[in-house]
């Protein structure tokens, strides 16, 4: 199958997607012979993702944005801004099992790690990486609703390829509210916290989270700095061991995902609402990362790299109430099938490669990571595993591939669809998400898809369904021989 990800990988995956050729997992021990030795000539990797953060949140991707984002647009100044990126799912769990396994989330049971997958930490990791994972996990844990002192937790971040973790089991609004540590909670959650929400907002947006179980100790409002604290100091201690060893940290944020609850300076920061205050302590959380790399000599062989998982919870009301277009140009919001739901602010900086105040208009996708990661450590993702990923090194390199290194997504939201160059199939009607109306039938001659052009209709206002059933026929085709495969 797919042997090298470099400018063929089109070639390679459109193969792929006409083959349906089986998934397998990966044994431990069988890809690549022994255990790699640290090679300080490969880059540090840093992964920033943002929690329900919209496309037009950033001000590098929307001049008009209430948010500040200093930070963001500084590093997008200083190196490449996608505009066509997009997360493999439009909600939390999809969208994070497809950027640490390079697989489509549909391929798998309830968007679970198996066990010997190969994922982007242990790819790194047998390439000599010290890795780590801080933040929200959301893809599992043995017994995290009820979590028991001194037992472990199987099945996170340190039985998946990463040296440390620190965080939570899910997002900050779904109880119980604990930190984990490795593998075992750092306190039990035996008090009890009640509802929260806030008035003036929907009752999943604000200071928004639902009742339940509370470790001793734990404040919402302290989640955001904890994790950035922890990140720092995993850096400054990784540093401090070996300055020969190269260090990927995956930084999962919480925020700005409910609770909006930004902390001192950043009340009113904005100037216009407690979301984008929350977004404003979001980018000063990806500054303080940005100025550790700095402080330890580390920033001119890192590649960092920030994004969002999915789109913000953004109503049409919010929109009129303040001005502000949390996801830009684009049509819909979190959950959705519509552009809104998944396209992502996507911004890679790595001095000396990636050429800065750049921008790439290439289709890419998190699942794109596995495949780019490997080519830069100089590996092939062996066969069974990352079978959605190709490598966007070339486009970060700022190479013009005479053919783009893909031109089809798959995307499963509550509603299928399928992309492939400027066309967007949405198998029935309606956002499939949070936007109303989430699914509805046809009326009376109304078309039972969507087909969106997105090169001359981003915002998704024109459906072409009727008008070119030649172009829903090989999408519709396309799409069925993908969801075949496991």
């Amino acid at each position: 199958m797919r042997e090298t990800r470099t400018r063929t990988t089109r070639r390679h995956f459109l193969r792929a997607v006409g083959t349906g050729v089986a998934a397998m997992a990966i044994p431990r021990g069988t890809w690549a012979a022994g255990k790699a030795e640290a090679d300080r000539s490969l880059p540090n990797i840093v992964f920033i993702f943002a929690d329900d953060m919209g496309y037009g949140d950033p001000r590098c991707y929307n001049p008009q944005s209430k948010c500040p984002t200093p930070n963001i647009d500084a590093l997008a100044a200083a190196g490449m801004r996608f505009t066509d990126a997009h997360a493999p799912g439009s909600w939390c769990v999809p969208s994070r099992y497809g950027l640490i396994t390079g697989r489509y989330p549909f391929r798998a049971q309830r968007h679970r790690i198996e066990p010997d997958r190969l994922t982007i930490a242990s790819l790194l990791k047998r390439s000599g990486y010290a890795t780590a994972c801080v933040g929200k996990w959301h893809l599992g844990f043995e017994g995290e609703k009820k979590p028991q002192p001194g037992q472990a937790m199987k099945g996170g971040p340190v039985d998946r390829g990463f040296d440390y973790y620190f965080g939570i089991h899910a997002s900050l609004d779904i109880p119980p509210y604990y930190y984990i540590e490795n593998d075992r909670c750092v306190a039990a959650p035996t008090g009890k916290v009640g509802d929260s929400h806030t008035d003036g907002w929907t009752k999943i947006q604000g200071a928004f989270w639902r009742g339940g179980g509370l470790a001793p100790g734990f404040k919402h409002d302290e989640v955001l700095p904890t994790f950035t604290d922890k990140a720092v100091a995993w850096l400054k201690e990784t540093r401090a061991k070996s300055a020969k060893k190269p260090a990927f940290l995956y930084l999962a944020l919480a925020a700005p995902h409910t609770p909006w609850l930004p902390t001192g300076r950043f009340r009113g920061a904005s100037g216009s609402n407690l979301y984008s205050d929350f977004v404003a302590q979001v980018d000063d959380a990806v500054g303080r990362v940005l100025r550790t790399l700095e402080k330890l000599g580390m920033k001119d062989d890192t590649l960092v790299i920030f994004s969002s998982d999915n789109g913000p919870v953004w109503y049409a009301q919010d929109v009129e109430r303040y001005g502000h277009r949390s996801v830009g140009p684009l049509r819909g919001m979190k959950a959705d099938a519509w552009e809104g739901g998944h396209r992502m602010p996507f911004i890679a900086r790595w001095p000396g490669h990636v050429p800065p105040g750049s921008r790439s208009d290439a289709l890419i996708c998190f699942t794109d990571m596995m495949a780019t990661f490997a080519e830069i450590v100089g590996r092939k993702v062996p066969p069974g595993a990352g079978e959605d990923s190709v490598s966007i090194l070339p486009l970060l390199r700022g190479e013009k591939p005479t053919t783009p290194p893909r031109d089809t997504m798959i995307h499963p939201a509550g509603l299928w669809g399928v992309r492939q160059g400027r066309w967007k199939l949405i198998v029935g009607q309606g956002s499939g998400g949070f936007s109303k109306p989430r699914r509805r039938k046809p009326e009376p001659g109304e078309p039972a898809g969507q087909l969106y052009d997105l090169a001359a209709d981003l915002g998704e206002t024109k459906n072409l369904y009727a008008a070119k059933p030649e172009i829903v026929q090989r999408l519709t085709r396309l799409l069925a021989q993908q969801r075949k495969k496991p």
